[in-house]
């Protein structure tokens, strides 16, 4: 039973639309710090626990301070392209509270890299948490140029977050995971980690067979990424969801495509995973799943559906969970 939430019964446009201020609201009353829970250090970064928010929640840096007193160990703001741009024409959110499935085809909308620059500029530092970058490439810029706004994206946010992931597995901006395949990765990839300073990480598609994603693995690794995020939405999970064919389900649905792939990864790196972070995401709903990703291999966790079915105080739920219990006097 899922218990009352107010927030359900408002349309996915709806409820996307006010959970800024709604959240800036929540955090008043919360605490300033994220709560410790197995921690991790990993390149310099202190992560007080292993669970974060994913990409796409905060995609124009807009609550940083609000995840942050709400429990977040970490973020991922974004999808960030260099030129502010309005994403995909409606209808682009649904969801199935039934099968706690969300469906997107948003398509990176972003007020553009200069203004979420801004942002972080006037954040005070040190940061609470580590956070990333999430960068992707303008609609209109070409496949072939692809490469020249995520260079651009690096350069300009250089020094003001933790670390970047390069998304070039959304489902939702036309051709874009064809910068995925092997084929054309090496050449798209080698020139964003050649300008590399902070740590690169690269979202991975949950729609890969075993042999493009090996050949993704080794060409990714030897180029010197840092990490991989496991996984973005899929669009080939659609039983028993009315949802359109095109765009991207998250979600519970996804949970089963997001463990194999977290498992696939690791077996395919084996040894060549040292000091790499892997970081799984999708379907983590409760804070059995998160201890499950973790125990499987994960070093990191990171929730976006969870945080609409459940709610936003789903990290302190969680650190609940996962703290260790205080001895009796």
């Amino acid at each position: 039973m899922m218990g009352v939430k107010p927030w359900l019964w408002l349309s996915p446009a709806l409820a996307h639309k006010l959970s800024p201020t709604v959240l800036k609201s929540l955090s008043l009353f919360s605490p300033d710090k994220p709560p410790e829970w197995q921690p991790l250090e990993w390149r310099g970064l202190h992560f007080p626990n292993r669970l974060g928010v994913a990409g796409g929640v905060d995609k124009d840096a807009r609550n940083i301070k609000s995840w942050w007193a709400l429990g977040a160990g970490f973020l991922e703001i974004g999808t960030i392209t260099p030129q502010p741009q309005p994403g995909n024409t409606p209808p682009v959110l649904g969801r199935d509270v039934s099968q706690e499935a969300l469906w997107n085809r948003l398509g990176f909308p972003s007020q553009g890299v200069g203004r979420i620059k801004k942002r972080l500029v006037e954040m005070k530092r040190p940061f609470l948490t580590p956070v990333f970058a999430n960068i992707g490439k303008n609609a209109a810029t070409p496949l072939e140029s692809a490469a020249e706004d995520y260079v651009e994206l690096l350069n300009q946010l250089r020094g003001t977050v933790d670390g970047f992931v390069v998304n070039i597995s959304s489902p939702n901006t036309k051709g874009l995971r064809d910068l995925l395949k092997p084929e054309r990765l090496q050449e798209f990839l080698r020139p964003i980690l050649q300008k590399k300073s902070e740590p690169i990480l690269l979202k991975l598609s949950p729609d890969m067979e075993d042999e493009e994603l090996e050949r993704v693995l080794t060409i990714s690794h030897d180029l010197g990424i840092d990490g991989w995020i496991l996984t973005n939405t899929s669009q080939g999970i659609r039983d028993n969801l009315r949802f359109p064919k095109e765009g991207g389900v998250s979600g519970r649905p996804l949970a089963g495509r997001s463990k194999a792939l977290l498992q696939r990864t690791l077996r395919l790196l084996g040894p060549r995973r040292q000091g790499r972070l892997i970081v799984s995401v999708g379907g983590v709903m409760s804070a059995e799943d998160v201890q499950e990703r973790l125990a499987l291999g994960a070093d990191l966790v990171q929730v976006y559906s969870a945080l609409i079915f459940e709610g936003p105080y789903f990290f302190r739920k969680v650190a609940n969970q996962c703290l260790p219990a205080k001895p009796m006097a």
